[in-house]
Order: C-alpha cells, then sequence, then structure tokens
C-alpha cells in the first residue's frame, strides 16, 4: 500500500470517518435543544426570583449549547476531501473550533465573575418560589443524564470536544445543585449565599475554559503519542520476521483520527531491495488495518550479518554509549570492516544538548577505533521507546 494522502487510505477508513462525523452532529444537537431549553427555564426562574445565581447558571447552559454549534460547524469544516492547498485533509479545523468554544467558555465566566462581584458589592434580596426550586432540580437531573451519554458516544467515536462536553455537563449538575442548596438554605434561614455561588460557579466556567484552552493548544502544537499506540505499531512491525528493530517511530496528527506516520526499521543487510519493498508494503498495509495510522514512509537500517568483526564492534559501541546516563537507545548500527566505517543513531534525553553528545561519543569511539570513520545521527525519544 504506497500511501500519499488521505484520498489513498481505502474506503472503509472514509466510510468510519462519515460515520464518526454523524454521530458526533448528532449528539451535538441533542446538546444544542437540552441546552436552549434548559437555559430559557432557568433564565425565566432566576429573573422572576431576582437571583444572579439561577441567571449565571442559565447563561453557562447558553454557553454550552453555543459550543456545541461551534463542535459541529468544526466537524463539517473538518471532514472536506484533501485538496490541492491541503493534501492532507483539514481534520486540524476540529482543534481551531475548540480553541473558539474555549474562547466564548472564558468570556463567559469573566462576565458571570464581575456580575457575581457587583451582587456581593451590592446585595439584593432574591424571591425564591417553588418553581424555581422544581426548575433547578429537574436541571440537574437532564444535565446528568446528558453528560453521561455525551460523554459515552464522545469515547466511542474519538471526539475529545465530546467528551470535554459530557465533563462539563456532570460539572454544571454540580454547580446547579449547589444553586438549589442556595435558595433552600435561603428559603428556611434567611441567608442569602446566591452572588457566593454565582461566584464559584464563574471560577469553575473560567477553570473549565482554561482547561479547553489548553488541551486544544496541546494539539495544535502536537504531542506525545499514547504510549498504546505506539506500542501496538511497534509489535505489528516487530512481528514480521525479518524486522529486527523499529525505531525513530513519528506520528503526526492531523485532526481526530487522522493520523500518519514515518519509521525506521532494521532489516539483515543480505535482503534484496525487492524484497524490503514487499515487506515494507506489508507492514504499511497491516499498520494502518490495525491502528488506522498511514504509514507515509518506512526507512530502512541495515543490520551486519556477514562476519563476526561487526558483531564484536557493535557490542564495544553499545557498552561506551550506554556508559552515560542520557544515552536512552542505540539503533541503525552497521560497520563496514572492509571500508573502515561505522554508523549509528543514538537516542538522547532531553535534558542534554544532543551535539555536544554526539561529539563526546564521535571522541571516545575513534580512541576505541582510531582506523574508523565514524558517524552518529542523535535522535529524540518522541515516542516512548
Amino acid at each position: 500500500m504506497n500511501v500519499t494522502d488521505e484520498k489513498n487510505a481505502p474506503a472503509g477508513a472514509e466510510q468510519a470517518l462519515v460515520s464518526r462525523d454523524k454521530v458526533i452532529v448528532r449528539t451535538s444537537v441533542i446538546g444544542i435543544i437540552a441546552n436552549v431549553l434548559l437555559a430559557a427555564f432557568k433564565a425565566a426562574a432566576g429573573l422572576i426570583a431576582n437571583s444572579i445565581a439561577v441567571v449565571l447558571d442559565a447563561v453557562n447552559n447558553l454557553s454550552d449549547a453555543l459550543s456545541s454549534v461551534i463542535t459541529i460547524i468544526g466537524t463539517k469544516l473538518a471532514n472536506r476531501r484533501p485538496d490541492k492547498k491541503h493534501p492532507l485533509g483539514h481534520g486540524r479545523i476540529e482543534y481551531l473550533s475548540a480553541m473558539i468554544v474555549a474562547a466564548l467558555v472564558l468570556y463567559a465566566g469573566i462576565t458571570s465573575l464581575v456580575e457575581s462581584v457587583k451582587k456581593i458589592i451590592r446585595p439584593e434580596a432574591a424571591d425564591y418560589s417553588a418553581v424555581t426550586l422544581i426548575v433547578v432540580g429537574a436541571a440537574i437531573i437532564v444535565k446528568l443524564l446528558l453528560g453521561r451519554f455525551v460523554k459515552s458516544q464522545g469515547k466511542k467515536v474519538n471526539s475529545g470536544a465530546l467528551v470535554a462536553s459530557g465533563t462539563d455537563a456532570v460539572s454544571d449538575a454540580i454547580l446547579s445543585a449547589s444553586v438549589l442548596a442556595s435558595a433552600i438554605i435561603f428559603m428556611t434561614t434567611g441567608l442569602s449565599l446566591e452572588a457566593y455561588v454565582g461566584v464559584i460557579i464563574a471560577v469553575f466556567i473560567i477553570k473549565s475554559g482554561v482547561e479547553l484552552m489548553l488541551e486544544a493548544l496541546g494539539d495544535i502544537l502536537g504531542h506525545r503519542e499514547s504510549p498504546e499506540v505506539t506500542k501496538a505499531i511497534k509489535q505489528l512491525i516487530n512481528s514480521e520476521p525479518e524486522v529486527r528493530g523499529a525505531y525513530d517511530l513519528i506520528l503526526y496528527n492531523y485532526g481526530p483520527s487522522r493520523s500518519y506516520g514515518s519509521v525506521h526499521i532494521e532489516l539483515p543487510d543480505t535482503m534484496s531491495v525487492d524484497e524490503v519493498d514487499v515487506l515494507t508494503r506489508r507492514i504499511q498495509a497491516k499498520v494502518f488495518t490495525e491502528t488506522g495510522v498511514i504509514l507515509t514512509g518506512v526507512g530502512v537500517y541495515s543490520f551486519n550479518t556477514k562476519n563476526s568483526e561487526a558483531a564484536a564492534i557493535r557490542n564495544a559501541v553499545q557498552q561506551k554509549v550506554f556508559s552515560h546516563d542520557w544515552a536512552l537507545q542505540l539503533h541503525g548500527f552497521y560497520a563496514d570492516t572492509a571500508a573502515k566505517t561505522m554508523r549509528f543513531d543514538v537516542v538522547t534525553s532531553f535534558d542534554v544538548e544532543p551535539r555536544e553528545c554526539v561529539q563526546t561519543l564521535c571522541e571516545e569511539i575513534k580512541r576505541l577505533y582510531p582506523d574508523y570513520s565514524v558517524l552518529v545521527t542523535p535522535d529524540v525519544d518522541v515516542t516512548d521507546l
């Protein structure tokens, strides 16, 4: 399977993306309807009762509905087919839409905090009724059920936006419970806590917005892939009898469920180009079928099999490399005893300067083998080793 862009992926991949988008849109529409209705009832009840806490709870529901609208728009845009300007698709639009949602949540939280502080400075007595309590109580139940549903659907289709929305809905239910508790306390004791409850709600909204923003920024900047995925890919590659090891696995995320990657494999120096071609195509097909990751490139390291002298040199070099704490891995070693050359890659930790490490290793190995030309290439621990 020679993969260069999303258009080359099997038809099943496109069908899976379409199905995923339908689930996201359907779930988001349900969330919009529920949140708009809750916002309307809470706003009416809050205005009638002159309760800032209930009104802010309604604003929170309205921001959730708006977030779902943006999620739908982002999903639709992200599902556009690859084109000449964007050959790897538009999947990262989902991350941009998540940032917009985070900005809206932050705005709602800051506005709520300002209004709550105003109520603390200039308090106004609330006038709760049984209807207000019933509306808030019903909202708690609806939010709990909605949160569980949205979160489960998000996990089902690997949608961070839906998982975040579901978690946020459960948090909203807890906040609504605090509003209900403050109303009951006021009706039974005359003690007004709603402005302070409003501050707590605002802080939770701001916290949620900051977390969403940081998560979206992390997706855009790129972060370490989950160990489960990298381990599964390496196990699939290493299951091939000819492969002596899989290294330098790098995954590129172009949106949820849109991952591309490259890897180096170590093969015996006796294999022909034709055999390597058949093997790498088989690996690409297997990795895509099992994990959904499209390997756009499979590089090759040559492994010495022709003489014992090269193996002895490898053992000595490996011992020297691992005498340093910052050396995490050595791979791609090959020694040409006739031409007096050796080459290998070394993975260094993030707390050292790779170029200085390479210079140190070259000097140490040259002292061991002064007749050899030494080429050391530094690598970074992009995925878990």
